[in-house]
């Protein structure tokens, strides 16, 4: 039997108690994760870890991957690096990826509209979810995840209605199959009055959501940056309903990162 890996800051912020004790994917019981990062501070390194924490071998789970940020190969040098091999994982069906930079994918070259490409995506991803959960592939939980929001609307043609509308029918796929759905997004991209619209509504609809920030003290040797996890509507021993914040630090190295409370790095 494979051992689960060590839980880490970042899992223990997901899990929402603050403590190791988590399933084999933190992402169990569908929700939405939200990453909202900036153009000075990334946060692509959090999806490539719920990517390989969803791909344990320890799990039986399954992720759909829609990509509009990269090819396969560039996640799969990423994800060898850190230990998984997504060629392996997506032989095995453990992994499907939508690679969105392919012009036939989007329907560039057959006069599709716009509205018609984006149905037809979902489409595919409802199937994909439905194909995992069958039981001939026998998976018990699948992932859908986006990278990135911000470029599917460019592919949209700007349109953010239209991307709400293809964020929200993924999101119902969280209580129609306890899928779980995660999406990076640039908090920096949008003018004001954009963001009231999209992000806020995006904000509105994830469980979670997990801020990436330069720090606020500027460049550091040993710290890259600070998470802040805001897990929504937690019950506390009082039996009410609140909002568990975790905020920690990050260092990015070759092959993982570490994570640690403010503080305890110079």
């Amino acid at each position: 039997m494979a051992i689960p890996p060590p839980s880490n800051l970042l899992d223990e912020a997901l899990d929402g108690k603050g403590a190791g004790d988590f399933a084999a994917s933190p992402l169990s019981g569908g929700r939405m994760v939200l990453v909202e990062d900036c153009v000075e501070t990334g946060g692509a390194f959090v999806l490539h870890h719920l990517l390989k924490r969803c791909l344990s071998p320890h799990s039986s789970d399954a992720v759909v991957f829609l990509s509009f940020a990269h090819p396969f190969s560039h996640y799969d040098r990423i994800l060898r690096k850190m230990g998984c091999n997504l060629s392996s994982q997506r032989d095995n069906k453990r992994l499907l990826f939508f690679d969105m930079l392919m012009a036939d994918r989007l329907g560039r070259n057959r006069g599709k509209s716009v509205e018609d490409i984006f149905v037809a995506l979902y489409g595919d991803v409802h199937r994909a979810v439905e194909l995992f959960l069958s039981h001939e592939e026998g998976r018990r939980h699948v992932t859908l995840i986006v990278d990135d929001v911000s470029l599917m609307e460019i592919d949209a043609k700007g349109s953010s209605n239209l991307v709400l509308d293809f964020l929200h029918y993924c999101h119902s796929l969280t209580s129609q199959f306890a899928c779980s759905f995660v999406a990076l997004n640039h908090d920096d991209v949008y003018s004001t009055a954009d963001r009231s619209t999209l992000l806020l509504q995006m904000e509105y609809l994830a469980e979670v959501v997990i801020k990436v920030e330069p720090l606020a003290t500027g460049l550091a040797k040993d710290v890259h940056g600070q998470l802040t996890v805001t897990n929504k509507g937690l019950e506390d021993i009082s039996g009410k309903l609140r909002n568990k914040v975790h905020i920690f630090q990050f260092r990015i190295k070759d092959s993982s990162v570490e994570y640690f409370y403010p503080g305890s790095k110079t």
